[in-house]
């Protein structure tokens, strides 16, 4: 079986273990005699795979079920972005946001639907490629929300901001499991599965108990988190396949050493490819130049000679490397290395990065 190194930015990679695993399970799951695809989700062969995947969830969040709840919805992140709102903010509460590029922009828009949004902080004027040093928080604000890592401007907040007596929010959709966090600090976080925990259909939450208890109560069934709470995210037919996975991907995780031992590797593998860049200041340019706002996730870089861009790619492509093109938003390169990516593909990333730029040096 082919296997190349795909740097996409989502979905992205997922552990070969588990691709293996999950291919069996689409075939027969526990004996069963049916497909992962086909058992009903009031059965007895989904219901451990359910509860289960809730439990690991939280163990390596640092969390437990007396304090959170851990809860798994439809609609990607770009839904949270409303629901979020609709269920903890009205029309004469503020709510504050730290808008760090182009998805923080997209919660922040939702938002403003349900009431007022205050942009705590912003690094626009630096076209967003790094954290913002300082926020002006609002007294007495609802909540406030940040995006842990943004995927399209390559940064990452390296150290969860103080927020006084609001509530901390975050979308963490690109970042969740790769580094240890103090994860009790957040009264609610989520998480899109398809860039760094499972394939896509499923979102991730872990919410706290006592702050599920302030949410409004006057939304319809299926927008209100306390509806699904109750069912225990079992209210209406569930993801079934991306939640299995979601376990699969969590188990992996477990028996990688946990969140540490994923860090440490992810550390290293982000280091390789910032030093390539870093090493030949004449041809590339990495679009956060700042280490301390460094994404681990996504690596955004310039050429600059920008007439070479199709020559690197094509040069990636004889490499067996895919996914590196930038978004369309902002151009340039993105070698997103989520958890699953492995180490020497980085390591391979960094060797052609070194190719390229002695080939091409002034």
């Amino acid at each position: 079986m082919k296997r190349i190194y795909n740097f996409s930015a989502g979905p992205g990679i997922l552990p070969l273990p588990v691709l293996e695993e999950a291919a069996k399970g689409v075939l027969e799951i526990n004996n069963s005699g049916m497909s992962i695809l086909e058992v009903s989700h009031r059965g007895k062969d989904y219901e451990t795979i359910h509860h289960n995947a809730e439990q690991r969830l939280l163990k390596l969040l640092g969390l437990t079920a007396d304090t959170h709840q851990a809860l798994f919805l439809g609609g990607g992140a770009s839904t949270q972005f409303a629901m979020l709102p609709m269920n903890f903010l009205a029309k004469d509460q503020t709510a504050d946001y730290v808008n760090t590029g182009e998805w923080a922009a997209k919660a922040i828009k939702e938002a403003q639907r349900f009431g007022n949004v205050h942009v705590a902080a912003s690094s626009e004027d630096t076209r967003f490629n790094c954290i913002p040093a300082s926020l002006q928080l609002t007294p007495g604000a609802r909540y406030l929300h940040i995006t842990t890592n943004n995927t399209i401007e390559g940064t990452e907040w390296q150290a969860l901001p103080e927020c006084g007596s609001a509530p901390l929010i975050a979308d963490c959709s690109s970042d969740i499991f790769a580094r240890q966090l103090d994860y009790s600090r957040f009264s609610l976080l989520y998480a899109g599965a398809q860039k760094n925990a499972g394939p896509a259909g499923v979102t991730l939450l872990a919410v706290r108990r006592d702050f599920l208890q302030t949410a409004n109560t006057d939304l319809p069934a299926m927008f209100a988190y306390n509806t699904h709470a109750k069912a225990d995210s079992l209210y209406n037919t569930p993801p079934v396949f991306p939640i299995y996975v979601v376990d699969l991907v969590l188990q992996w995780i477990e028996r990688e050493g946990g969140i540490a031992a994923v860090e440490d590797r992810n550390r290293r593998k982000a280091g390789l490819v910032y030093e390539a860049l870093d090493a030949y200041p004449a041809v590339y340019e990495p679009t956060v130049p700042s280490p301390a706002h460094r994404s681990l996730m996504n690596v955004t870089f310039r050429l600059r000679d920008t007439s070479l861009d199709s020559e690197f790619l094509a040069g990636a492509a004889a490499r067996n490397m895919d996914g590196l093109k930038g978004h369309r938003s902002v151009g340039g390169f993105r070698a997103s290395i989520y958890n699953a990516f492995p180490e020497e593909g980085c390591q391979a990333l960094a060797e052609y990065l070194h190719a390229f730029a002695r080939a091409h040096a002034a």
